[in-house]
Formats: C-alpha cells, structure tokens, sequence
C-alpha cells in the first residue's frame, strides 16, 4: 500500500483527502491511500512518520508551510526561493521539500487576467503568501503584502489601517489577493479588513480560500462591482503538481 497524506491544524476544512480519494476511486488505484494527519504541533511530525512507514507523499497546510522546513533532507531549488514548503516527497527515508502552490497559483492567475498586468496587494504574510509573491515577480506583477502590523525597514508592506487611510493605494492596486485563512468555513462571516468602500468595478479578487464556494470577501467586493474568483482551481493545480512530484 502507497500513503499519501495530509499535515496542518486544523483540518477540517481540508479539501485534499476528498480529491485524492476520488482520484484513486477513478483512476483504479486500489494500492493507494490518502489521510489526513492533524498535528497541534510540527514536533509531531516524526511520530506521524514513524507510525506511517508506507507514507510516500505529503501535502503540507497552515501553519505548517515555513514550520516543516527544518525537518527536511532537502529542498527543491525553487521551493528555496519561496521559503515555504506544501509537498513532501519521502524517498529511501529521506524527505524533499517542494512548492506546488506556486505552480498551481501561476497557472490559475494567469489564464483568468488574460493579458492583464494590474499591480497587486497581497493580504497575508504567511507561507501561502510566498509562492503567491514568486508567482507575481514571475509574471511581472508589481505588488505590496498588506498585514496587521508594519515591518520596521520593509517598505512591501503595508498595514490594513494604511489601505484605510491611504485611499491611493487601493485606487491604484487594482487586483487583490487574499492568501490568509480569513472566512474558511465554519467562520464564514469573517472578512480581512478591506476598505471595501473604496472598491469599484476596476478591481479583481483571488481569494485562494475555496470553502465556502463564494467567501465574505468575494461577496463583498462582487457587490461592488469587482470581478471575483476563488482558489479552487489552484487548489486542483497543486494537487496534480503533487502528484507528478510524488511518481517522478
């Protein structure tokens, strides 16, 4: 038996164990299976290990992508420049890190601006946040983190209040990114704190939350005119990326 899997805390709002699941019904892989491992710490990864000999493959979630760094073998070249790692690969006992985030935020983004280039503000500073960020240079996309607090010499980052009283920066950045857990279901009703009366029709949301389908966020900018799209397709674009990685 293969094993696949799944690390972070919480996990129940994980789609992974579902799509996997479904890909192996589909694709007659009985040898194959895919669980989900809820750690309330990343210390406890190496149980996980050692009670799970047949793992091959990990996924990696919140909060967990820069945690998981130290207890690695190995990290792909590009998965170094991110800084944060979403699949493991576990091969003769030894585990490589990669980033498929990356791959499958790229890919989604680009096909749905088209030709577009709008500068971009990304809310959150986590581990979602760094492949977004690559993905963004790589497109030669311009863009600024937005996050609770100021960093002390770091002038890509810009605090929530700023995008409140500095109404030309979201006049001017017209795509939005929101790479923070911030309206994952159960906690639906919750929205980072956008100043949502400063939005109209020339904006765009990625929300790289997918449960709920249409989120707080989508929902309120969608009423003002902005164009809007959830991170389901990246979430799939990932997995197939993990995918290849673990069968290579």
């Amino acid at each position: 038996m293969r094993k696949f899997g799944l690390i972070g805390y919480p996990l129940s709002h994980s789609f992974s164990k579902k799509y996997f699941s479904a890909k192996f019904d589909r694709e007659g892989r009985s040898d194959c299976v895919y669980d989900l491992y809820e750690i309330d710490d990343i210390q406890k990864l190496r149980e996980v290990l050692d009670a799970n000999p047949e793992l091959v493959g990990l996924n990696v979630t919140i909060p967990y992508k820069l945690q998981v760094i130290p207890f690695l073998d190995q990290l792909d070249p590009a998965c170094e420049a991110i800084g944060a790692v979403n699949t493991i690969k576990i091969s003769q006992g030894r585990l490589l890190g990669y980033n498929t985030d990356y791959y499958g935020f790229k890919a989604s983004l680009e096909g749905w601006l088209g030709g577009l280039r709008p500068k971009a503000l990304v809310l959150g500073t986590g581990g979602a946040s760094k492949a977004v960020a690559e993905a963004l240079r790589d497109l030669g996309i311009s863009f600024l983190f937005v996050s609770r607090h100021a960093e002390v010499g770091n002038d890509t980052v810009v605090t929530y209040q700023q995008l409140k009283n500095q109404g030309e920066l979201v006049d001017q950045y017209h795509l939005i990114i929101n790479t923070t857990p911030v309206g994952t279901y159960p906690s639906t009703e919750l929205t980072p704190e956008v100043p949502f009366n400063l939005v109209d029709s020339r904006h765009m949301l990625y929300d790289l939350v997918y449960n709920p389908e249409m989120t707080a966020i989508m929902k309120a900018m969608a009423a003002r005119g902005a164009k809007v799209k959830n991170g389901l397709e990246m979430l799939h674009l990932q997995a197939e990326s993990s995918w290849e990685i673990w069968n290579s």
